[in-house]
């Protein structure tokens, strides 16, 4: 069996000789269809975050039932699915509300499959329980696959602060990548609120504009956060989504987040923030929402197969995982990669 396999910092290597996985008990076997490369991936690989494990990387991955255990129930051969990327016990209070990505015993299982366990990017991934499944129905698996990520996680980020983003606010998505290009749609379809898109360069803009945002700012111009208080006025910003997480991209939501919002951080960018009591206006809240729950990518699915959102792919072959790699650290792919088996 091939897959792109990771054997420490910065070594990815495509094998071929892995043997084709068997499910037992609730495991299920899934031929692969999709599989999508997340920045995620780039912390592994070029941090080393991880340690010295070895596994198969992709965290976004669909496809078909190859095979089930013997104690699987209501899934067969053939049928078209999701993995939900967050693996968690399974048994503690936030698994059972659906809420895998925070689960009690996170720190103890590793985070999931890619993510310290065996992956998507290979023919065939060994799912270790059916209730990690998600049916897709009528959707191609290789245009699903991202859905698991980048849009699950805009999605449950954008719910946390649905109530806040009425048809007489503003909000704020900072990077318009592989997330923030879903979340615009999202934010298109399921808010009232006017969109202010800004990314550094000028083609992201356009493809944000297309989307349905409002407003475009550039955020590498040194009056990007007056360009933004210019459209918003006084009230600023109810919302600010944050999909790169860089120093400088937090400092802009500050300057721009209005009183009672919300600045929601989603970007892995490495940046700080340093509190004091007069740096934010009153009311606002800071988190760090990490991907979503289950029953939310079921919602993603619905936006999908209602033809509201859609992820803009580029398709590549197994092969050409450390390729794609390259692309992603060098800002070249637009959209969301997924690698074809």
């Amino acid at each position: 069996m091939k897959a792109v396999r990771y054997f420490g910092h910065k070594d990815v290597r495509v094998v071929n000789d892995l043997e084709k996985p068997v499910p037992k008990g609730d495991e299920v076997l899934l031929k692969i269809g999709g599989a999508g490369v997340c920045h995620s991936d780039l912390h592994i690989i070029d941090e080393g975050t991880v340690g010295d494990l070895v596994f198969t990387l992709g965290h976004e991955n669909a496809g078909w039932i190859e095979a089930v255990g013997e104690t699987v129930k209501d899934y067969k051969k053939g049928d078209a699915v999701l993995v939900y990327g967050p693996w968690g016990c399974g048994h503690c209070k936030p698994c059972q509300q659906s809420k895998e990505n925070y689960c009690d015993h996170q720190s103890e299982l590793g985070y999931g499959g890619g993510l310290g366990l065996n992956g998507g990017m290979a023919e065939y991934m060994l799912v270790p329980s059916s209730r990690l499944l998600v049916p897709i129905y009528d959707l191609d698996p290789v245009i699903a696959a991202p859905l698991t990520d980048a849009a699950l996680t805009p999605y449950s980020a954008i719910k946390r602060s649905l109530p806040k983003l009425m048809p007489d606010e503003y909000v704020v998505v900072i990077g318009v990548g592989g997330l923030g290009h879903v979340a615009i749609q999202i934010l298109r379809e399921i808010s009232g609120a006017a969109i202010i898109a800004c990314d550094v360069t000028e083609n992201k803009l356009t493809f944000a504009k297309e989307l349905g945002a409002a407003y475009t700012v550039n955020s590498k111009d040194a009056d990007a956060a007056e360009q933004i208080l210019k459209i918003t006025g006084i009230q600023k910003a109810k919302v600010i989504l944050d999909f790169v997480g860089a120093t400088s991209t937090i400092e802009l939501g500050t300057k721009v987040v209005g009183m009672d919002g919300d600045l929601t951080i989603v970007g892995l960018g490495g940046g700080y923030y340093q509190y004091s009591m007069n740096g934010l206006p009153f009311g606002v809240t800071m988190t760090n929402p990490y991907w979503g729950s289950r029953t939310e990518l079921m919602e993603v699915v619905g936006l999908a197969r209602q033809e509201k959102i859609h992820i803009e792919i580029e398709k590549f072959a197994l092969d050409q995982a450390n390729e794609v790699y390259d692309k992603m650290r060098q800002g070249q792919i637009k959209g969301r990669a997924v690698l074809i088996p």
